[in-house]
């Protein structure tokens, strides 16, 4: 899962890992409306945002806070392992965002029970195409193995 919009990156990506891809409008009442709309059969969810502020880097989010904090119940480990792997340098962020990510964050963890994870990847200007390639093999796996 992504953010719409013809030059985001996150949207770029979702598209090439999985045809089930799924954007949400880039505002708070569109995308409470998007998520209220997603099916819950499935295993979990993995929603991509982009962090102008991250160059050639990725962060992990563990947690989303609006009335109540939530907690991600996915092994984060395990995500920030396989990224380790394949030479993507991450880390694993214990303080809830702001904006936009965390209010759409929170709406699926509270949605999946927890079984959602936010990656912010950079913004296209910070990011290479090996490190969408990398990114593309690490999660079209991960959702493989789900």
């Amino acid at each position: 899962m992504g953010f719409k919009g013809k030059n985001n990156v996150s949207s770029t990506l979702v598209k090439s890992i999985s045809a089930d891809s799924y954007l949400l409008t880039n505002s708070f009442v569109g995308l409470k409306r998007d998520i209220d709309l997603l099916s819950t059969t499935c295993s979990c969810v993995i929603l991509f945002g982009i962090d102008k502020d991250l160059t050639h880097t990725v962060r992990i989010e563990s947690i989303a806070k609006k009335e109540t904090e939530i907690v991600s119940a996915l092994n984060l480990r395990t995500i920030s392992s396989q990224l380790n792997d394949v030479g993507i340098v991450n880390f694993i962020s214990n303080k809830p965002t702001s904006y936009l990510c965390n209010e759409a964050y929170w709406h699926l963890l509270r949605k999946f029970h927890g079984n959602a994870v936010l990656i912010h990847i950079p913004s296209s200007k910070n990011t290479s195409e090996t490190l969408m390639e990398k990114l593309r093999m690490v999660f079209t796996t991960y959702l493989t193995d789900k």
